[in-house]
């Protein structure tokens, strides 16, 4: 029977490799490697958080657990969007931590093997996006900035999860 379970994970990451949850910021198209999404949910009230940075808009409770949420066009230092009904919450696990990201709307899941990812470009010009993008992908004509959710989650950001967890266990 145990075997058989970690058969079942072990197809379940395969599944997931390689692909890739799509999401509009803007007018870019970002992706998000699957195996650190965990749910898609519609976006629900959110308590703020006083003291905190810009983006970390503040925490939702998920089933009884307490998730901080962060608005990606504001972490990458994009224009407002007003949230509608298309506006919902991915929620990704990065190092045990869940955290909601705020996102304008679903595009889809693609498929995108590793030889069509670019390295990210090089760019001195100090675009906020750029420093949390692990390479370019290619799908036809179209090209995906895929991020790497560790460093979206880095900073500041992850140093408040920290504190947080901290608290948690005291």
């Amino acid at each position: 029977m145990e075997e058989n379970l970690e058969e079942l994970e072990l197809e379940q990451q395969d599944i997931r490799l390689g692909k890739y949850m799509t999401f509009s910021v803007g007018n870019d198209v970002f992706g998000i490697e699957l195996k650190y999404v965990n749910e898609i949910i519609q976006m629900q009230p959110v308590a703020p958080i006083p003291e905190v940075e810009h983006f970390i808009k503040g925490l939702i409770n998920l089933r009884g657990k307490i998730i901080p949420v962060i608005d990606v066009a504001d972490r990458f230092g994009k224009e407002a969007f007003t949230y509608n009904d298309r506006t919902c919450i991915i929620v990704v696990e990065v190092h045990g931590v869940e955290v909601g990201l705020i996102i304008e709307n679903i595009a889809e899941v693609v498929s995108i093997d590793e030889e069509d990812i670019l390295p990210p470009p090089n760019n001195n010009r100090g675009a906020a996006q750029s420093k949390f993008i692990r390479g370019i992908g290619k799908i036809g004509d179209s090209v995906k900035l895929l991020l790497d959710p560790v460093k979206l989650l880095s900073d500041d950001a992850l140093d408040f999860l920290d504190r947080q967890e901290n608290d948690e266990e005291e």
